[in-house]
């Protein structure tokens, strides 16, 4: 898939679930459980153990899933994740380099700011979005509204605070897509043996976005 058809895919599914788990089949299950509700984009996160595995194993298993690489700090772990599958790499931190890496391969780099400042720096640089992280310390979606005032032209998907009760808000301020964590990427629901809550709430979130956009 061409750089420009993963970015359109990222916009109109509107999710970004960040999965976070203890063990590569746990990843699995989850990322079964997140794409049963029509969510078919994952960041995996380099936090995950064995996340490079999850990553060839969705790629090879899973085609109709966007697979993306997060928590991604540097160029070599980037390459990493693009040879192995990833179609856009996520960090939570701006490193020119991974952006330069992932501009080698052309591959949609997702690098994470928080400043104004920040943000700036890191779309002159090339960033196809800008992950604001962590958007709830700095007031949620009334602080995206207030970026998006002076950066109209900078893409931004909001990550860290959003939820069923707060999505709906992030997209009005002018996010691009939503960074989602645990309150969709359940990993207690799943310990469980309730992967339908997951499933469930992936529906939800779909159901807000695409609310969303048939209104604008």
């Amino acid at each position: 898939m061409q750089k420009v058809d993963v970015l359109k895919n990222l916009k109109e599914i509107g999710l970004v679930p960040v999965l976070r788990a203890e063990s590569v089949d746990k990843a699995l299950a989850l990322a079964e459980a997140i794409a049963a509700g029509g969510v078919t984009v994952l960041e995996i996160t380099m936090t995950v153990p064995g996340a490079i595995q999850v990553m060839r194993r969705l790629a090879e298993q899973r085609p109709d899933i966007l697979i993306g690489a997060g928590t991604v700090l540097d160029a070599e772990t980037a390459r990493m994740c693009i040879l192995e599958g990833a179609q856009f790499v996520v960090s939570p931190a701006l490193n020119l380099q991974t952006i330069e890496m992932c501009h080698r391969y052309s591959i949609a780099v997702l690098p994470g700011a928080l400043t104004p400042t920040e943000i700036v720096t890191a779309w002159q640089a090339g960033a196809d979005v800008v992950k604001v992280f962590p958007a709830s310390a700095m007031g949620g979606a009334k602080y995206l509204t207030a970026l998006k005032g002076p950066l109209p032209h900078v893409e931004m998907i909001p990550t860290g605070g959003v939820s069923l009760a707060t999505a709906a808000e992030f997209l009005h301020a002018g996010a691009f897509a939503l960074g989602v964590g645990s309150d969709l990427v359940n990993a207690k629901a799943m310990a469980e043996g309730k992967p339908e809550l997951v499933t469930e709430s992936a529906k939800k979130y779909l159901a807000i976005v695409k609310e969303f956009q048939s209104k604008n």
